[in-house]
């Protein structure tokens, strides 16, 4: 198991348990979420790249995986999350350069696995 699925698998029972706690602060969340991501001006892909690059900012690896799965299901390809990373490097410096090779470590990963690719 990558890095990508270790950390998904690692938050997944205390984020069930935190969401039982707190139902309307997730569900709002949620509803956030999906009004953001929603092809608009912008298409899902680029929302994906541009959240993947924010949470290598962030430093964020529940982020990152999540991300990182999001744009393969949306279709990015290699060389644009390359370069969505290069440019959260060029904003971060060197916290970018730990962060960002973890993001493409995840996005390879789930790549590999195939059933998320668009088709």
């Amino acid at each position: 198991m990558g890095h990508g699925h270790a950390v998904q698998e690692e938050l997944r029972e205390p984020a069930r348990a935190l969401r039982r706690a707190i139902p309307e602060v997730y569900d709002g969340y949620r509803q956030m979420h999906a009004a953001a991501y929603a092809a608009g001006a912008l298409d899902e892909k680029t929302k994906e790249l541009m959240a993947l690059a924010i949470a290598v900012s962030k430093e964020c690896d529940g982020c990152i995986a999540s991300h990182a799965r999001g744009a393969v299901r949306t279709g990015a390809t290699e060389a644009e999350v390359a370069e969505a990373l290069g440019v959260a490097i060029a904003m971060n410096g060197g916290p970018g350069t730990v962060y960002g090779p973890r993001a493409f470590a995840a996005y390879r990963e789930f790549a590999a696995e195939g059933e998320l690719q668009p088709g």
